[in-house]
């Protein structure tokens, strides 16, 4: 029986934050999600801060301060934003060139150029983007973050792998026993009393960087407010702001999937950009979210608000300056294997099961293929997203370009004979180009008629394209009449017939 969607009941609203403080279950969760989340940023903060060649405090001094302030300006409550690898692969020229002050300049300008976008409508171009190209996105996404544990796998001690394999054991395993306690937060703190107790030596967070004793404070950068401090940090700032939106934009829209709700693209764009500013001025390397972590706090962990994003900034700051030397001692095993699943998780098995793709047009496969490819290749998710977005948009344009045709009619009247070309679909710049080539130039007779009332222009390339067909009949001694435009066609051919430059 065919379900009746007219009646079917609304999808659950997403819980608030009042919700949840009058909640002790919804709390609970969103307090232990945040703890969770905390733990996975330490070691991640400090690769990307190695990453940008700066100190380890700069990157978790970012990551706290983007978290805390994206939980009350972000348009998308439990998503994640901290330091990033996207975001310190495009400074890091910044920092080795021109050193940190610079690079705390090109931060700020970033941030500020990414409130201009989001006020100029940025995020509605979010739009454009195809279902293949999340498809791709996500599964490159997964990739990346299995692909980012292997170096903590390799040549390490060979009891890693097996503390590797129990981690992943208790996270698959717990929550058949208790759903309560997030599984992740179980396995790392199981592992990490096992070392202590059992005295085994591995690979531990304190490994990754010295950890910092004090807190962020206010930083302004030393850098002259000239034009040519401009020319160097605008490109980088540039960069950063589209990658950094791009990201974040692409992360809520996931988040909107998995939690079945909606939420404000316009106000995240923007808020990514005033938290990248206050992140700057305490001297911070810029962020944007964090897929991983995201996935963590929501599918993983269950959150659901803005709670666990600010317990996720705050908790990393207690952790680090407060019990630096107890989370020193987390071995690696256990957040490799929280990342491990992450990946498992995210990523979109059922996009390549023999069956989807036989079923998928080619071209939808080869979107997501090549937003994989790119991504992976490059380890920049908004380049493969970009180039995901060209190849569909390349794809579209040839299928589109296919379904125009024209039909040749020869007619007999008082005046003589007529030519009658009936085009029919959409004329824009792949198709238009085939159009030149249907007419009849040499055997048609004086009196052209090209009906266009199944049709629709829609660029400059079509109406060029019309008067060099006009053009070329004129030269042959005979006449062309355009019938059947619509007001829209109409106005545009008539804006720009005879204006354009014949090539």
């Amino acid at each position: 029986m065919k379900a009746d969607l007219s009646t079917a009941p609304p999808p659950a609203p997403e819980p608030t934050v009042r919700a949840a403080f009058r909640s002790s279950v919804l709390l609970r969760t969103e307090v232990l999600a945040g703890l969770v989340v905390a733990l996975a940023l330490i070691p991640e903060a400090i690769s990307f801060s190695i990453i940008a060649g700066v100190d380890p405090r700069v990157g978790l001094f970012a990551s706290f301060t983007m978290a805390v302030a994206i939980s009350f300006l972000g348009g998308r409550p439990a998503m994640i934003s901290a330091a990033t690898g996207a975001i310190a692969l495009v400074i890091a020229p910044v920092m080795r060139e021109h050193g940190y002050d610079y690079l705390i300049a090109t931060v700020l300008l970033g941030g500020l150029i990414q409130v201009v976008l989001a006020v100029l409508g940025v995020a509605r171009l979010m739009r454009f983007i195809p279902r293949s190209v999340m498809v791709g996105f996500v599964n490159a996404l997964a990739i990346l973050i299995f692909e980012a544990q292997i170096v903590h796998m390799l040549d390490v001690p060979w009891a890693v792998y097996p503390m590797i394999a129990v981690a992943i054991a208790v996270i698959v395993g717990f929550p058949r026993v208790n759903k309560v306690i997030p599984a992740p937060l179980v396995a790392i703190v199981a592992l990490t009393a096992f070392t202590i107790v059992a005295a085994v030596t591995v690979p531990n967070v304190g490994d990754q960087g010295q950890l910092p004793d004090s807190l962020p404070t206010w930083f302004l950068p030393d850098v002259p407010f000239t034009l040519e401090t401009l020319e160097i940090i605008a490109p980088y700032a540039l960069a950063m702001a589209v990658v950094g939106i791009l990201e974040s934009l692409l992360t809520a829209k996931l988040v909107d999937d998995i939690t079945d709700t909606h939420s404000d693209k316009t106000r995240e764009a923007w808020g990514q950009g005033v938290a990248n500013v206050v992140t700057g001025l305490f001297g911070g390397m810029g962020g944007c979210a964090m897929i991983g972590q995201t996935m963590i706090n929501v599918k993983v962990s269950g959150a659901r608000t803005r709670i666990s994003t600010f317990l996720a900034g705050v908790s990393l700051l207690i952790l680090v300056v407060g019990f630096g030397d107890v989370v020193a001692l987390i071995p690696m095993a256990a957040l490799v294997a929280v990342m491990v699943m992450v990946s498992v998780g995210t990523f979109d098995w059922h996009s390549i099961r023999p069956a989807t793709l036989r079923r998928m047009p080619k071209s939808e496969t080869a979107v997501m293929i090549s937003t994989v490819a790119v991504t992976v290749a490059t380890h920049n998710l908004a380049i493969g997203v970009i180039v995901g977005v060209l190849v569909a948009m390349t794809l579209f344009a040839r299928r589109v370009a296919h379904l125009s045709e024209t039909h040749r009619e020869l007619v007999e009247d008082e005046q003589g004979a007529t030519a009658i070309y009936r085009v029919t679909g959409e004329l824009f710049f792949a198709s238009s180009n085939d159009l030149y080539t249907q007419f009849e130039y040499a055997e048609d007779p004086a009196r052209i008629v090209i009906d266009l009332s199944h049709a629709h222009i829609w660029d400059a390339s079509t109406v060029a394209a019309l008067d060099a067909i006009t053009t070329k009949y004129e030269r042959k001694g005979k006449t062309v009449e355009i019938t059947g435009l619509d007001a829209a066609s109409a106005a545009r051919h008539g804006r720009l017939s005879g204006e354009l430059p014949s090539h």
